[in-house]
C-alpha cells in the first residue's frame, strides 16, 4: 500500500484540500479529505481523475497539419487519410499508435476507445494472424501505460450497399459472420477490453444490422452517426429513416451504445437517443477541423443522453480543449453563454467517458476505483490566478499543464516526458510520409 497526500483534488463533485489517498493493487483503498498524515508522499498541484478519450483513430495522427495545405477540403483530407491507411503494416501501426497513446497519456488521458477498422493487408487479404493489426493497438496501449477499449469495427460497404473500394478493402471482413469470428479470436490483456462498432449506416447495410445486434450483446457499442448532412439525406433516400431511427429499429440504441458526432439530428432523433439513455461522443476539435458542424449537445443531455468526449482524428490531443469547446461551440451556435457548467464537462471527460468504454470502475477518486490521477500545474501562464477549481481545469488549463499522470496506481508520465514523446512522434510520422513520397 502507498499513501499520497493530494494538495487539492476533485473528489465527488468538488475540489477538496489535503486529500489522503491510499493505493493498493492499482486501486484506491481509502480517500480522506482534510488529512494531516505523519507519512504520505505529497502530490502538489491540482489533481483530477484520469480522463477518457472515447473516440480515437490512432492512424489519423499522421495527418495533423498536412491536410490544411491548399486550404483543404473534406475530400483532400480523405485522400490523404486513405493514403496513410494503405501504407501501414503491423509494425508501423504499433509504432504510430504507441507514440500517439503516449501523447494522450501526457495530456492526462488514462483510457482510450480505439475505433479500429484497419484490419487486413492493403489488398484485403487477412494477415496470418487475422487480428494482428488490432493486437498492435492493444500492445501499443500497454507500452504507453494506458487502458484501451478496442472497438473492433464492422465495415462492409463504401456506401449503402456499394462494395468497398481502394483502401477500404482492408477494412472489410466481407460479412457479419466473418467479422464476429475474427473478433472472437482476439487476445486481450488486463489493460484492454473489447467493444464492438459499426463504422456507420453507410458502411453496414440495413439487412446486416439485426445480426450485428445479436453479436454485440452487452459490450460497448459505438457508431459514427449523422456526422454530415449528406449522410442523413442518403439514409433517408435508401431506407426512409434517419440513422438514429434505423439503429433503434434494429436494436442498436440503448444504454451501452455510443453515437459518435451526433451532429445533424432531428427533434425526433434527440428524443429517441435521450430516451434510450445512450451516450454521445462529441469530438469538437475534429468536427471543427472537418467543418462538420456543431451538434446539439445540451439538448441531447437534457433529453437523457450522457455526453462524452473524443479526439477522433487527433488534429488536437487536448482533453481540456475538448471540454471547453463543447460549451464554446454552443455559444457560437446560440449566441448565448452558460450551457454547460465546468463540473458537468469534467464529468463527461471522466466518469461518463470511462463508463461508455466499459470501465465503470474508473474515472473518480473514490474507494474501489482504479487509481488514476492527473496532476495539473495551477500556476502556469494559463492557469495562474484562475481560482484553482473546476473552472481552472476546464476553461483555463491545457494539455501542456499536465505535470504527472498515474494509471492503475503506476506513474506513467512525469514532468519532462513530453519532449521525448514529441521526438518519437516526429520520427514515426516522418518515416511514414517519406515512404509515401
Amino acid at each position: 500500500m502507498t499513501a499520497y497526500l493530494l494538495e487539492r483534488a476533485w473528489v465527488g463533485d468538488r475540489f477538496l484540500d489535503d486529500v489522503l489517498v491510499e493505493v493498493e493493487a492499482g486501486r484506491f483503498t481509502s480517500v480522506t479529505p482534510d488529512a494531516d498524515p505523519p507519512r504520505a508522499i505529497p502530490v502538489r498541484g491540482l489533481v483530477v481523475p484520469g480522463l477518457a478519450n472515447t473516440h480515437s483513430h490512432a492512424f489519423h495522427r499522421a495527418l495533423r497539419g498536412r491536410t490544411q495545405r491548399e486550404r483543404g477540403t473534406f475530400w483532400t483530407w480523405r485522400d490523404q487519410m486513405y493514403a496513410v491507411a494503405a501504407r501501414l503494416d503491423p509494425d508501423t501501426y504499433l509504432a504510430l499508435a504507441r507514440a500517439t497513446y503516449r501523447e494522450m497519456a501526457a495530456a492526462g488521458i488514462t483510457c482510450v476507445g480505439e475505433f479500429h477498422y484497419l484490419h487486413h493487408q492493403p489488398d484485403g487479404t487477412p494477415y496470418a494472424d487475422p487480428n494482428e493489426m488490432g493486437e498492435a493497438l492493444v500492445h501499443a496501449a500497454r507500452e504507453a501505460g494506458i487502458r484501451v477499449t478496442l472497438l473492433d469495427t464492422l465495415y462492409l460497404s463504401s456506401g449503402f450497399g456499394a462494395p468497398p473500394e481502394g483502401a477500404q478493402v482492408r477494412y472489410s471482413d466481407g460479412s457479419v459472420e466473418a467479422w464476429a469470428e475474427r473478433v472472437d479470436a482476439l487476445a486481450l490483456g488486463g489493460h484492454a477490453r473489447l467493444g464492438a462498432a459499426v463504422h456507420s449506416v453507410r458502411a453496414v447495410p440495413r439487412d446486416a444490422l439485426d445480426a450485428v445486434a445479436e453479436r454485440v450483446g452487452e459490450r460497448p457499442f459505438h457508431v459514427h452517426l449523422s456526422e454530415q448532412v449528406g449522410e442523413n439525406a442518403a439514409c433517408l433516400e435508401a431506407y426512409g429513416a434517419t440513422p438514429a431511427r434505423l439503429l433503434a429499429d434494429h436494436g442498436l440504441l440503448g444504454p451501452t451504445s455510443t453515437l459518435v458526432h451526433a451532429t445533424h439530428l432531428t427533434d425526433d432523433d434527440i428524443e429517441l437517443i435521450g430516451g434510450a439513455q445512450a451516450h454521445a461522443s462529441f469530438c469538437p476539435t475534429t468536427e471543427r477541423d472537418l467543418g462538420d458542424g456543431i451538434g446539439p449537445s445540451r439538448r441531447l443531455h437534457d433529453a437523457g443522453t450522457r455526453l462524452t468526449l473524443g479526439s477522433d482524428s487527433h488534429a488536437v490531443i487536448d482533453p481540456f480543449e475538448e471540454m471547453r469547446a463543447l460549451e464554446l461551440d454552443e455559444r457560437l451556435a446560440t449566441q448565448q453563454r452558460g450551457h454547460w457548467t465546468a463540473a458537468e464537462l469534467l464529468t463527461a471527460a471522466t466518469t461518463d467517458g470511462h463508463a461508455s468504454l466499459g470501465w465503470d470502475d474508473a474515472g473518480a477518486i473514490a474507494v474501489g476505483q482504479r487509481a488514476d490521477l492527473v496532476v495539473l500545474d495551477p500556476a502556469s501562464a494559463r492557469t495562474a490566478g484562475t481560482g484553482r477549481d473546476d473552472t481552472t481545469v476546464v476553461f483555463a488549463a491545457a494539455a501542456e499543464d499536465v505535470r504527472r499522470v498515474m494509471a492503475d496506481g503506476r506513474w506513467i508520465v512525469e514532468d519532462g516526458d513530453r519532449a521525448a514523446t514529441g521526438r518519437e512522434l516526429d520520427d514515426v510520422i516522418t518515416g511514414i510520409w517519406e515512404d509515401l513520397a
